[in-house]
């Protein structure tokens, strides 16, 4: 196994909203596909870890339990600049992990609460 993790979902409650932030923070353009219910796709690279923003799977928005961290590129401090312009709530600045980096905590738009992890 190269990671624990494969796949992750982030629930919405209001799907475009959500996406627009997404696309705003990680300044990247989510691709939205709907089956039984919608799905906005992070971008990711085969054989990676994948995620995206769903709404309409029965899935709720919470700050509690799991969460996930996004990947904060070379600077943690580029995209949570992104935070508040884009409508959500840093909870917890850049905040090191010593040699392991550096983690962000912030509220989505969704109620959803989100990390950032990077190496700066």
């Amino acid at each position: 196994m190269s990671n624990a993790i494969s796949w992750f979902e982030i629930p919405s409650t209001n799907f475009e909203r959500a996406i627009q932030f997404y696309n705003e923070l990680l300044n990247v353009e989510l691709q939205p596909m709907e089956v039984d219910f919608k799905m906005a796709f992070f971008p990711y690279k085969e054989g990676g870890v994948g995620g995206c923003v769903t709404h309409g799977n029965g899935n709720k928005p919470s700050q509690e339990g799991t969460f996930a961290y996004l990947n904060g590129g070379d600077d943690l401090s580029v995209p949570l600049a992104r935070v508040e312009k884009a409508g959500g709530k840093v909870l917890m600045p850049k905040t090191s992990l010593g040699e392991n980096g550096y983690m962000a905590i912030f509220l989505d738009t969704e109620g959803n609460r989100v990390a950032f992890h990077s190496m700066k």
